[in-house]
């Protein structure tokens, strides 16, 4: 698996949900959507979120060498 960094492999997980709402309309997932925008300042509509990926990166095999 390629490296990816942390910024772009959240990017991709945008993407993979902007994919699924546009096939889906889900309102769950167009308001968490929302919450992962990126702001100019680069942080995230949703403070926590930003947290929330990286303690989700830690617990996955990404990171695991």
């Amino acid at each position: 698996m390629k490296n990816v960094s942390e910024l772009d492999a959240f990017k991709a997980m945008v993407l993979f949900l902007e994919d699924y709402y546009d096939r889906t309309k889900s309102d769950d997932v167009g308001s968490l959507l929302g919450d992962l925008i990126i702001l100019a300042d680069g942080s995230t509509a949703d403070p926590a979120v930003w947290k929330e990926w990286l303690d989700c990166l830690d617990r996955s095999s990404v990171n695991k060498q």
